[in-house]
């Protein structure tokens, strides 16, 4: 009985360490998120994540609060999923690292519409 109460202290603990990892510092803080239907006509909103060490996202996009976020580093790359609101309805958003920059995807079921989207830095302030 005892050995098995050890056994499972070790697996609790290995599991709570796996789940607790530092943030990526580099997906931290503010973008500048491309919305832009076409090059003509350009459109950007901001969006800043604070990755938390239990796995929680919080932070804003679009001008809405993230709810329920959560990011994970695996396979060679961070990625984020969250949901925001627009008072009429939920916007799922995935979005991952891919080099200096962002690229994600937000789907409204309630607009019926998916839309790729990347984001960049914003410019640094002479």
């Amino acid at each position: 009985m005892l050995r098995k109460l050890a056994g499972l202290i070790v697996l609790a603990t290995a599991c709570v360490t796996a789940v607790a990892a530092e943030p990526p510092v580099a997906m931290q803080g503010q973008w500048i998120v491309d919305l832009s239907a076409d090059a003509t006509q350009p459109y950007t909103k901001t969006m800043i994540l604070q990755l938390q060490a239990d796995g929680m996202v919080t932070g804003s996009f679009y001008d809405s609060d993230i709810l329920a976020g959560r990011w994970k580093a695996d396979r060679g790359r961070t990625c984020v999923s969250f949901r925001t609101t627009d008072g009429a309805g939920p916007y799922h958003t995935a979005a991952c690292m891919v080099g200096d920059r962002i690229e994600g995807q937000t789907w409204a079921e309630h607009r019926n519409f998916l839309f790729n989207w990347n984001a960049t830095r914003p410019a640094a302030k002479p």
